[in-house]
């Protein structure tokens, strides 16, 4: 071996011992192909463990609260503990939230008065749709727009109408005229009813039945828990003369407690306490039940009721929806009304629990807090259980030479076609004692710039109209005596003598609700009024307060305008849409 060749070796040598002290690099694919070839095949257990990455952290050790300033963490580490926590703002599609359903519906449109003068509709005493809104805000997100029914909003307020002298008319009516706070080019009419205010001794003897949803999906606190507490808050005020009754479903409907003398408190306490949630639902064999137990022990004369209390997460069997609300209305006209009250949140059935109380003559509540329970149970029990007057209908025909347009606000479910006014076999909605109901209409005077539909162009020309009335429009209200099947008829005209160049601090604080509906629902006919206005408008028009409940609802308006920040969110990976959202609803 020459010298040549001898240094060549060495050299391989000294290359050898190099890479095998320095970092291994990556074999090639054909490298590893060859080397799995020589190791033996595993079981499929141990191949699966062995490829299988280990579990992730559970959700809740994944916390971006627990990224300190003092202990940065590398770049990748911070991004998966952010995203794992859930988001607080932007948008989210509601079915990722929960599982609450409502009716869809369309605002009222405009109309012109020259084509269609008259409007009819049925006047409704639900506030339901209020105190669950409320629900929403406070707990930090904006309600979807088919939970806003204004009507419900403004008929949460009492605003102070004077009531009837005796029930010879059960109730009285008000109305007034002022500029609209959101355009003073158009004008807000205020059409107020007033209950005649029965006295707390002669309210008649009350035969009530109890119907509690006790299904799995009441587990929650602000359901079944809720619902129980406010039914204690009732006990105490139960007279000999009453009847109560408790009926609970889920997986079958049973009788927690027969119909009662009312001054049995601790038998009705002890029912109420011994409730448990469980099992599945079946709304329909509970009302079948609670209906029987009614007439048990119906108190003829007296108030008959079944109060459904649920979260509305129930089927009804096999009958079907429609039948189920023809058999409860069937059910009204033996004398026994339906009311419901709802509960909870994330599978509450607003569309379900408003249908059942329109179908069985009675009011829809909803029930946020222990608060709320005692209004309607306590405070409001008259005006929730003792019918005054029913099938209640308002019919307003505007005069075209005072007015050139009319909107109705609310009231959707309640629209009733010209005819139905005076068909007395068409039902609508019945007035309790005390209750008061106001209906709104933003109309737009003749000759005003704000008229929002040009005229027909071969709309015939009335050249009758007296240009100089007084007469703004005519109001017709009919209702039915509670034990009569003919209804009464009251009319009177809407003229100069309503209109005031400053509305009153009633009609300031009803706009500011009505307001707050629509801007809730989009805001389209609020021409630019923003939130921030809305509390203003009610914080001036506050007045006398006791409750709490005005100031209350300048508070929920304050909330909605602090979740209502807007923010262009990333591209919708399915449609490539862009869209700019409010906090997730």
């Amino acid at each position: 071996m020459n010298a040549k060749s001898m240094l060549y070796l060495l050299l391989t040598a000294l290359l050898v011992v190099l890479t095998g002290c320095s970092t291994t690099s990556p074999p090639s694919a054909a490298e590893r192909d060859k080397t799995a070839q020589l190791k033996p095949t595993p079981p499929a257990a141990k191949v699966a463990d062995a490829v299988a990455p280990p579990p992730p952290p559970p959700v809740a050790e994944m916390r971006a609260d627990a990224i300190t300033p003092a202990a940065p963490m590398p770049q990748r580490a911070l991004r998966t503990n952010v995203m794992a926590a859930p988001p607080v703002y932007g948008w989210q599609p509601l079915a990722a939230q929960d599982r609450e359903h409502y009716a869809h519906y369309e605002d009222n449109p405009v109309q012109r008065v020259a084509e269609h003068p008259v409007s009819t509709f049925g006047l409704d005493v639900d506030t339901g749709s209020y105190t669950n809104v409320r629900r929403m805000i406070e707990q930090g997100r904006l309600p979807p727009h088919d939970a806003v029914r204004a009507e419900e909003f403004i008929n949460y307020f009492d605003y102070g109408y004077t009531p009837p002298k005796n029930r010879s008319q059960p109730f009285s009516v008000t109305t007034e005229i002022a500029p609209a706070p959101w355009n003073p080019e158009r004008q807000l009419l205020l059409v107020g009813v007033q209950g005649y205010r029965v006295p707390a001794k002669d309210i008649p003897a009350a035969n009530l039945v109890f119907l509690v949803d006790t299904s799995g999906s009441m587990t929650s606190p602000d359901k079944l828990p809720l619902l129980k507490a406010s039914l204690r808050q009732i006990v105490p005020k139960l007279r000999h003369r009453d009847r109560v009754a408790i009926v609970t479903y889920a997986g079958s409907a049973g009788i927690a407690l027969p119909s009662t003398p009312g001054d049995q408190h601790a038998r009705i306490l002890a029912a109420i306490d011994a409730m448990q949630p469980g099992g599945s639902t079946n709304g329909q064999a509970g009302i079948e039940l609670a209906y029987a137990q009614a007439r048990q022990g119906f108190i003829k004369g007296g108030v008959n009721r079944v109060i459904l209390a649920t979260d509305g997460d129930f089927n009804v069997g096999r009958t079907g929806v429609q039948a189920l609300t023809d058999e409860i209305a069937d059910k009204r006209r033996s004398g026994i009304a339906l009311s419901t009250l709802g509960f909870g949140t994330g599978n509450y059935n607003d569309a379900m629990a408003v249908r059942l109380a329109d179908a069985g003559n009675g009011s829809h509540h909803y029930i946020d807090s222990l608060g709320e329970g005692r209004r309607v149970l306590v405070d409001e029990m008259a005006q929730t259980l003792l019918t005054i007057a029913k099938d209640v209908k308002v019919q307003v025909e505007f005069n075209p030479a005072r007015v050139s347009e009319y909107r109705l606000i609310g009231y959707v479910k309640r629209k009733l076609r010209r005819e139905d006014f005076n068909n007395d076999k068409v039902d609508a909605g019945d007035i309790g004692a005390g209750a008061n109901v106001t209906a709104l209409y933003e109309i737009t005077p003749t000759g005003s710039v704000a008229a929002r539909i040009d005229p027909l162009r071969y709309a015939p020309q009335d050249r009758e109209t007296r240009a100089s009335s007084r007469e703004i429009a005519w109001l017709r209200l009919r209702y039915k005596q509670p034990q009569q099947t003919r209804s009464r008829l009251i009319e009177r005209p809407i003229t100069d003598r309503d209109v005031h160049g400053q509305a009153s601090r009633r009609l300031r604080f009803a706009a500011a609700v009505a307001a707050f509906a629509d801007a809730l629902r989009g805001g389209k006919q609020l021409d630019g009024y923003t939130l921030h206005d809305i509390a203003a408008l009610a914080r001036a028009a506050r007045g006398d307060d006791p409750r709490g409940d005005r100031a209350g609802f300048v508070r929920l308006v304050e909330l909605a305008e602090g979740l209502q920040t807007t923010a262009a969110t990333p591209q919708d990976t399915d449609t490539g849409t862009v869209r700019t959202a409010v906090m997730y609803r």
